[in-house]
């Protein structure tokens, strides 16, 4: 456990060295759900497991219960604002796919689309190129980093701030990236 908390900090330390600009940071806080509503939308139509009459587990239930297992895992605080986080997302996007009926796909391309041009928008600002483009690992580190921007505006989590700022330096550029 450790180890994966260690390689976990790690990786939102990398993550933190390519999202310095608050611009850049803004539009991520934009971005970001978008693209997670737009996947959680995608992947609510793929049936995992029927159960109890019409209910199923989706590939969405699945992906994002795995995806905070190793938040908790890795970050117990972390992982439960981010369980917060997502369980608002997962709402919204149920009560969007009996809204959008056919529009459903429309829907998720266009918020992917836009969500990932608000982050490519911030990347100009920030002068860097996405560090998924280099790590492609980061982009699970989006929305948890994301969540621990808020917890850190809310005054919680200093030490866990200063691990993944302490790692952040050494990702910094030494000169402008193109």
């Amino acid at each position: 456990m450790q180890k994966f908390r260690a390689w976990f900090l790690e990786q939102m330390g990398m993550y933190a060295a390519y999202h310095r600009d608050w611009r850049n940071r803004a539009t991520h806080h934009l971005g970001v759900p978008l693209i997670v509503i737009a996947l959680i939308l995608a992947l609510m139509q793929v049936p995992v497991i029927q159960i109890a009459g019409n209910q199923e587990i989706t590939a969405a239930t699945v992906v994002l219960a795995l995806l905070l297992l190793g938040y908790v895992i890795a970050i117990p605080l972390l992982g439960a604002f981010t369980a917060l986080i997502y369980t608002a997302l997962y709402v919204v996007a149920v009560r969007l796919v009996d809204d959008l009926g056919p529009l459903l796909w429309a829907a998720v391309g266009a918020c992917f689309v836009v969500g990932l041009a608000l982050q490519l928008v911030g990347h100009f600002f920030e002068g860097r190129r996405p560090a998924l483009t280099v790590n492609a690992i980061q982009i699970f580190m989006a929305p948890p980093f994301l969540v621990a921007e808020l917890i850190f505006a809310l005054g919680i989590g200093s030490a866990f701030e200063r691990q993944i700022q302490s790692r952040a330096v050494k990702y910094l550029p030494n000169k402008k990236e193109v």
